[in-house]
């Protein structure tokens, strides 16, 4: 199994608008072949020990059945088309890709 956390910094005030593209194509990605989850997390409420919630970061979990299937995804069209609709929010992207 491959595990992807994409840590994806927003520009300030864009995380809620970021949000609604990004799962507007959910089911687009949920529907490809070997997706195993796709799902998009952000900071929770201070009072976690130290930690200070990120008010400009989304982390995307994903889970996918092989680098292929992985690859086959950012290769989609509705990917084109989700980073074409988002690029003028972003910040930066920071990728992580694991395997279990």
């Amino acid at each position: 199994m491959i595990h992807v956390l994409a840590t994806i910094e927003v520009k300030p005030g864009t995380r809620a608008e970021f949000l609604d593209v990004f799962n507007k194509n959910v089911p687009n990605v949920l529907a490809e072949d070997g997706c195993h989850a796709y799902v998009p997390a952000v900071d929770t409420v201070p009072g976690f020990g130290d930690l200070t919630p990120r008010e400009n970061v989304v982390v995307v979990i994903e889970e996918w059945e092989s680098v292929a299937h992985l690859e086959a995804h950012l290769a989609a069209p509705h990917m084109a088309t989700f980073r074409e609709a988002a690029k003028d929010m972003l910040v930066g992207v920071d990728l992580q890709v694991l395997e279990s």
